[in-house]
């Protein structure tokens, strides 16, 4: 892979704070970076095929650089469509799985953009909301713009050039459910979301494993997430069960990062009655005892999540538990 582009990195859904320098940084000191002039030509690049690809090159490694390179994107006339035609063209090649590595880079830096544009907060809600209608290649498109990612989170493909584009699809929807807007979470609730990443979480590489499941956490933070996770029998079944094999996987090949994951998802689980009785059958052993203990040796508020976890699950269930819904505690293989 070019190793110019800018790869996602699931660091990036760690909710750390800025830092303070980060924080102190104003637009006046974006020309000792890079020269506007230049972004503003790139920008205008993007509306003609003939040098839209270096011009995605040159914006997605200025894309951390040019603070407001964002709204600049988002209001540039025809920009945002160009984009989508950069999406739309790798279409064909999803199936049968011909995607180069060339092919790529080249929408992945598309990608790339449109998470910036979903990362800030003045373009963010426009991003989500936003419905396209434009005339590409012949037929009009009307849909909001995070489903044209959908088919590239549907591909199965364990080749480079797909697990990049997977990895970078992922990270445009964890720049979405970052700052824990009801809005995003209640959109994605109405699209297949969540069995796309329970299979990410499945069969990905660890960084794609580790961004969808970020996703999935975003997801039950929501108190709407959570009530629709644990509606029925069959969604939380589904979900302990992927999250049950990944504990298994972690127990043989560990991972803090993702693992840190996995447990706020158990622990945000465990805050509704009827999935805490079956988290109580269900959760994995190897949550209980030592297995993660040398992998979260120096992680402190993993570990914290984790205790309070075993908490919540062990804790004497009151009569109240027995509340109206469906049963959950059915077992749940992870086999």
């Amino acid at each position: 892979m070019n190793p110019n582009n800018s790869t996602p990195n699931a660091d990036l859904f760690s909710q750390q704070p800025p830092s303070s320098s980060q924080q102190q940084m104003g637009p006046s000191q974006i020309p000792q970076a890079v020269d506007r002039d230049k972004v503003y030509m790139w920008i205008k690049e993007l509306t003609h095929p003939q040098s839209r690809e270096n011009a995605l090159l040159e914006l997605s490694k200025k894309r951390e650089v040019v603070l407001d390179l964002a709204p600049m994107l988002w209001f540039s006339g025809g920009t945002m469509a160009s984009l989508l035609q950069e999406i739309v063209a790798i279409y064909p090649y999803i199936n049968p799985p011909t995607l180069n590595a060339h092919q790529s880079n080249r929408v992945c830096n598309a990608l790339a953009l449109m998470q910036c544009v979903a990362s800030h907060q003045e373009t963010r809600g426009m991003f989500l909301q936003e419905s396209i209608n434009h005339l590409i290649f012949v037929f009009t498109l009307q849909a909001h713009i995070p489903l044209f990612l959908y088919p590239f989170l549907h591909t199965t493909s364990k080749t480079r050039p797909f697990e990049y584009l997977r990895l970078t699809s992922l990270g445009v929807i964890g720049a979405l459910v970052k700052n824990d807007e009801a809005e995003v979470i209640n959109f994605l609730l109405t699209t297949e979301i969540i069995p796309l990443c329970l299979r990410i979480m499945e069969t990905g590489n660890e960084l794609s494993k580790t961004v969808a499941t970020f996703i999935l956490q975003k997801i039950l933070i929501d108190d709407q997430g959570l009530v629709y996770i644990c509606q029925t029998y069959d969604r939380f079944s589904h979900v302990a069960m992927i999250l049950g094999k990944m504990v298994l996987s972690l127990a043989k090949e560990p991972s803090a990062r993702l693992l840190k994951h996995v447990v706020r998802c158990y622990l945000r689980l465990s805050d509704n009655s009827r999935a805490r009785e079956a988290l109580r059958q269900c959760l994995p052993d190897q949550l209980k005892d030592n297995t993660f203990a040398k992998c979260l040796k120096d992680d402190k508020s993993t570990k914290y999540w984790l205790s309070q976890l075993l908490k919540n699950v062990e804790a004497s269930p009151p009569a109240s538990a027995q509340s109206s819904g469906p049963d959950l505690s059915r077992s749940t293989p992870v086999n």
